[in-house]
């Protein structure tokens, strides 16, 4: 059996696995330095590949939080926009930043031309960026996911004259011109840290003699080839917590509902599988104040975890949502609740004589043993921690479930299990047992879960097709494919058209074959009358290779919960 490394970084360490026949043949944990990421990763890779003979490796996942980082700090490197207005709210209402420019161009909703590009009006926003000295930009116009042409004249216009051009229709076959806006800006945005990132690892890989293709984990729990992803950096933000997920899918019942807990040490993030299958944010995943168009898992985070400040403010213990660092146990500034399971000997490996110092004061002002006091943030920690789940379960009972298989119309999850994995599973696992009615479990090799769920996830990706037997046209602008068709093109016909593009695309992206199972996301059909007679057909597939997790998967997993039984 091949092996793979599947690396996830965390706030506080970064996870190394090496999968195997074996289940899980060796792991390593770095601290993360987030002052340099890079060599977080690099000095993962160049552990876990020690002694170890490259040619047994056949790739490498990595779910990476630079790109998520540079989103939610403000981080984001300028990026300009050019836009074209068309039919309906003016563009002005959706603008990103002050580097936003609105030109003439409009396209309908059938795809017709109905207002033409001004290429000196092209030509006078791209001096503007130049001026302001942008280097990447993003072009939109509405309804290009119909019709493409003003998205392309207007790369054609800017030519080389920036470092990268990113146009709407390539980053999504959706209809949204909002999310569409802030789904190309945010790819712009977020290209040269992706891009530096890519170099950096792809360059010390080569320079130790390890050329294995490398995937990089997406926020929809698949994966896509990092080379690929480099014109779709977008698509590698949240893949923090769908590593969570996948780490979880593969040991989670299939015959009840989860919630998963990852606790971390600044948040926790949360989901749920029903029978063992992720829910989905179908329509894209909101970050900040962007909307955007990129598919993701639903999950959620709450900002407390086991580094989180523990503070009494106006006699009333107060957890997180800030961390300063590390527990006191391990060398940190304030106490956290790590340092309480350190007083109440339910975890080794700090310095109780640090944590104390750090829970004496707590105890005073709460007029608390420190016992009590320890005991006290460990089970509010807990009880936040499932509060904020239940809110999260109400969240998603109040709009249409989707899960990664199928929408499930009326469904009212109702989670009776709950699968913990992080740092300190084990300890909390117990508690949250205790303290509520759902039984509770912790995933094997929890400590390092994530990094086993990134290793096993699959290729993934998506396609839409467009057709129109009135002028005998077949297009995936995603893909710069067209086809000429007869006017009787069906739909069966568009199916299948869609469905071999979707493979080469996935082929292309690093898939194995034995991995591509396609699904249909959406089948339009619509009728094209001109007086009173059909003159022809608008067909719009868009089909998708599920996500999940590699083909060969229980074999490894068994072998793992395995081990940890003897």
């Amino acid at each position: 059996m091949p092996m793979i490394i599947g690396l996830d970084v965390g706030g506080t360490h970064t996870d190394v696995v090496l999968l195997g026949e074996n289940g899980l043949e060796k792991q390593v944990k770095v601290p993360t330095d987030t002052a340099a990421l890079f060599n977080t990763v690099l000095t993962g890779l160049e552990k876990i590949t020690e002694n170890v003979p490259a040619d047994e490796i056949t790739h490498a996942v990595l779910s990476t939080t630079l790109t998520t980082n540079a989103i939610v700090q403000g981080k984001l490197s300028p990026a300009g926009m050019i836009v074209t207005s068309g039919p309906g709210i003016h563009p002005e209402a959706f603008r990103t930043d002050e580097n936003y420019f609105i030109v003439p161009g409009g396209i309908d909703h059938s795809g017709r031309e109905i207002e033409k590009i001004d290429p000196d009006k092209v030509k006078a926003a791209a001096d503007q960026l130049e001026r302001s000295g942008i280097r990447h930009v993003g072009v939109v116009g509405k309804f290009s996911a119909r019709n493409p042409v003003h998205e392309r004249q207007i790369a054609e216009i800017l030519g080389d004259r920036f470092d990268r051009v990113f146009l709407g229709h390539r980053i999504s076959g959706n209809f949204g011109f909002p999310r569409r806006i802030d789904t190309t800006f945010l790819n712009a945005s977020i290209y040269p840290v992706h891009r530096n990132f890519f170099e950096a690892v792809s360059h010390s890989l080569k320079q130790k003699g390890i050329q294995v293709p490398i995937h990089i984990l997406k926020a929809d729990g698949g994966t896509m080839g990092f080379e690929s992803s480099i014109a779709f950096p977008g698509q590698s933000i949240l893949s923090g917590p769908a590593a969570s997920v996948m780490g979880s899918v593969a040991f989670a019942p299939d015959y009840t509902e989860t919630l998963i807990l990852d606790i971390g040490g600044t948040s926790t993030d949360m989901a749920v599988l029903i029978k063992g299958v992720p829910l989905l944010a179908p329509h894209g995943v909101d970050i900040n104040q962007y909307k955007t168009l990129i598919r993701a898992l639903k999950t959620q985070s709450i900002g407390i975890g086991g580094d989180s400040c523990v503070r009494v403010i106006d006699g009333e213990l107060k957890i997180g949502p800030d961390r300063t660092g590390k527990a006191m146990g391990y060398g940190g500034s304030d106490p956290t609740p790590t340092d309480a399971l350190f007083v109440l000997e339910r975890s080794v490996g700090g310095d109780r004589g640090r944590a104390i110092q750090g829970i004496e004061p707590i105890a005073a002002q709460l007029g608390l043993s420190m016992e009590e006091a320890a005991f006290e943030i460990f089970d509010k920690t807990c009880r936040e921690i499932l509060a904020g789940a239940r809110q999260m379960i109400a969240d998603i009972n109040s709009k249409p479930v989707y899960t990664v298989k199928e929408a499930l119309q009326g469904y009212q999850v109702n989670p009776d299990h709950i699968l913990v994995l992080g740092g300190p599973a084990a300890y909390f696992a117990e508690h949250f047992e205790n303290i509520s009615s759902y039984t509770v479990d912790t995933v094997p090799e929890c400590q390092v879960a994530n990094a086993i769920g990134t290793a096993l996830s699959r290729t993934t990706c998506e396609i839409t097709l467009f057709v129109d037997t009135q002028k005998g046209l077949a297009t995936a602008p995603e893909e710069s494919f067209s086809q000429t068709v007869d006017l009787h093109f069906s739909r069966v016909d568009a199916h299948r058209m869609a469905a071999d593009l979707l493979k080469q695309k996935a082929v292309k992206l690093g898939a194995q074959t034995q991995d591509i199972e396609t699904e249909l996301l959406e089948d339009l059909e619509f009728n094209i009358v001109r007086g009173f007679r059909m003159m022809g057909k608008n067909l719009r597939v868009k089909q998708q290779i599920k996500p999940g997790l590699i083909h060969d998967f229980k074999t490894i997993s068994k072998k793992i919960a395995d081990s940890c039984v003897r």
